[in-house]
């Protein structure tokens, strides 16, 4: 039997799938048409910019550096144009092919393809990527004449740094190099990441480094199109680098040549301030560098020479390495007797060679004593023996009292990098120095040393120089400065780095006449008295023989002591006395005897800024003034002959490393050392 549907029924199903279709299709439009909405709507200017990316890439502009310049307009550190062969990777098909190509002709050694290999894989795929600087013109004529086979090879010129002086003033100046991942991440830090696209160069020490945020400028940009293939199709718009600003110092580069010269090949420092505004007008260091060698990459041939010189010509001696001062300290007890009223300028004390104290003697420099001594004379003839009872008198919280407020044992403040904040000793030093309990309490017999300008005592050459002229300057002691003006590369408006007084040390205009009177009857009649013969000015200062190790009771024969052990030698001046110009320190590393080979070179110095005379040779050592006859006022600086006797110790140990930190600690009451003695002539 056939069975039939009702068409009414079967009507009525049609409809609901017909319903039920059409519902389905309008909810999937209209899902669609909400996802179109949100896509093209709401999220319209999120989709644009990613759009806009794709299509349009920012190229960096990158700004040039700013000059830096001596006080006189002398150039010390500038850019210059050359040329540079680059490579731009996404028009580039075989990138290997095409080094080798250029290989063939122009010199590609290994260190140019590591360098070009880094900057590669850092760059983005349309930004062209240095291969190599610098190149003559018969090499750039042979790449331009290929160019039609060589596909993204382009010849560009570009600024690279040069410093013109060479090695003079470098530690000073510093240098730039190229920037590294740890350089990356200090940037990113600080928020200046895009200020930094298509930087290859940042300072890297000396102002160079401190003053980089004025020296680099600010990073334009150049909109440019790209196609799919990330090839640049045109220039949209340009937004020009602002160049860095300049720098002008304080120092005088003719007086820093005069300085260098003068240490001739030996190793030291020197460091001349003008007392009335912390200026610095010289700060040498010496062995220097060429900061040349840096700029593009130093070789690593040439890293190898500096880095394991024994001469350690990468030290910046003048602001990092610390010393004892010897005799240079005397001065500043004197004036602290006197201050504290532990002394007055006329009180004399009897010197019989020697000063006991706890069952040892602590030895002067001359056997039997200078006889009837004041402050005055002290200073002089620089005796020992009136310093030892000063100190003990003053005990050492005295004297890290007085000493502290002239900078001693902290940092200046200078603006280059790198400072050291040496030792002024004191029984809460120690406490905080050392861990052991037996080491950390503070011995009666270790102030005796440090009265003499030994023991723990360290400070750097510019410390030393800041707190003469402040002695010189009535007290107000300066933040030494190297930078004169910032000089805006837009306007040339100069914005003076103005003198920043730090404090005024209360002093009594009597004490410190006093002080003041015998530094120059030192240069007089006095330790200094060979090195400033004839000079027609009146000049003040003050010899200093600083020890490098302890002889533990021996005698000290220069001549059979290994170079490298035998004292430094100090030097401070200030000229001309009557209204100081400039206040210097000079130390010479294993000179001798300060009269010896320190204020040699401080007299053609202040000849030079005074006088304008020219030396025409390093300063020679005054080996007579060295060996002079000991105990008139005329002499004590030197240790005679008739007092000179072989060590019964070896003396030919491993040299000490460059000084840093102080001398080795002396003993709770040391035994009689006449090493202490000489140190503080």
């Amino acid at each position: 039997m056939t069975e039939f549907r009702a068409p009414a029924a079967e009507l009525a199903r049609f409809r609901l799938r017909v319903v039920v279709a059409a519902v389905f299709v309008l909810v999937c439009f209209g899902l669609l048409a909400a996802r179109f909405h949100h896509l093209q709507v709401k999220r319209h200017d999120y989709f644009l910019t990613r759009a806009e990316d794709n299509r349009i890439a920012l190229l960096p502009v990158v700004p040039h550096r700013g000059t830096i310049v001596d006080r006189r307009g002398v150039v010390l550190a500038r850019n210059y144009a050359t040329y540079t062969i680059e490579i731009t990777p996404s028009q580039v098909r075989n990138l290997d092919a095409t080094l080798d190509e250029l290989a063939g002709l122009l010199p590609l050694d290994a260190r140019d393809r590591r360098r070009f290999r880094k900057l590669y894989e850092e760059s983005r795929n349309f930004e062209s990527v240095p291969l190599r600087s610098r190149l003559t013109d018969e090499e750039v004529a042979r790449v331009v004449s290929q160019r039609y086979r060589l596909p993204g090879v382009d010849v560009k010129a570009r600024l690279l740094r040069d410093y013109p002086q060479g090695s003079t003033a470098s530690h000073v100046i510093g240098y730039i190099g190229r920037v590294t991942e740890r350089d990356v991440e200090r940037i990113e830090e600080a928020g200046n990441a895009a200020n930094y696209r298509g930087t290859l160069h940042m300072g890297k020490a000396g102002l160079e480094q401190s003053y980089e945020h004025e020296l680099h400028g600010t990073t334009g940009f150049e909109q440019v199109e790209v196609n799919a293939g990330g090839r640049a199709v045109r220039a949209l718009s340009h937004t020009a680098a602002t160049p860095g600003n300049d720098l002008e110092l304080t120092l005088d580069i003719e007086l820093q040549k005069v300085a260098e010269k003068a240490f001739g090949d030996r190793r030291g420092a020197l460091v001349a301030i003008e007392p009335s505004t912390g200026g610095v007008l010289a700060l040498a260091s010496m062995p220097t560098y060429d900061p040349n060698l840096f700029v593009d990459g130093i070789s690593t041939q040439d890293w190898k020479a500096l880095n394991d010189s024994p001469d350690h010509p990468m030290l910046h001696r003048a602001i990092y390495s610390t010393y004892p001062p010897g005799s240079t300290f005397k001065p500043f007890m004197a004036l602290a007797g006197l201050e504290t009223g532990k002394r007055t300028a006329k009180q004399a004390m009897y010197d019989v060679g020697y000063f006991q104290f706890g069952g040892h003697r602590f030895m002067d420099d001359k056997i039997g004593g200078h006889g009837m001594v004041d402050l005055h004379k002290s200073i002089v003839v620089s005796c020992n023996t009136y310093y030892y009872q000063l100190a003990n008198d003053l005990g050492i919280e005295g004297i890290a009292g007085f000493m502290a407020p002239f900078g001693f044992g902290e940092r200046t403040g200078i603006d280059l990098p790198g400072e050291a904040t040496g030792v002024l000793p004191s029984p809460e030093w120690k406490r905080n120095r050392f861990k052991k309990p037996e080491q950390q309490r503070w011995f009666a017999g270790e102030t005796i040393s440090v009265g003499i300008g030994q023991g723990y005592n360290a400070y750097t050459p510019l410390q030393l120089a800041n707190a003469l002229a402040a002695l010189v300057n009535q007290g107000k002691l300066f933040r030494p400065h190297v930078v004169k003006y910032v000089v805006d590369s837009r306007t040339g408006e100069r914005r003076a780095v103005e003198p920043e007084p730090l404090r005024q040390i209360p002093l009594r205009d009597a004490h410190l006449k006093a002080v003041l009177d015998a530094m120059v009857d030192v240069n007089r009649t006095g330790t200094g008295k060979r090195a400033f013969k004839g000079a027609p000015y009146t000049v003040g200062g003050k010899t200093g023989t600083a020890q490098v190790f302890s002889l533990r009771g021996q005698r000290y024969v220069e001549g059979r002591v290994r170079e490298r052990l035998r004292d430094h030698s100090w030097f401070v001046a200030y000229a001309p006395a009557e209204n100081p110009r400039i206040a210097l320190a000079v130390l010479v590393e294993n000179g001798g005897f300060g009269a010896q080979s320190a204020a040699p070179i401080a007299r053609q110095v202040i000849d030079y800024y005074l006088l304008d005379q020219r030396a025409g040779a390093p300063a020679a050592e005054d080996e007579e003034g060295a060996e002079s006859e000991e105990g008139a006022e005329s002499g004590g600086d030197a240790l005679p002959a008739s007092r000179i006797v072989e060590p019964a110790l070896p003396l030919e140990a491993p040299p000490a490393p460059v000084p840093s930190r102080p001398a080795t600690p002396p003993a709770a009451v040391p035994a009689p050392q006449p090493a202490a003695a000489r140190s503080a002539r």
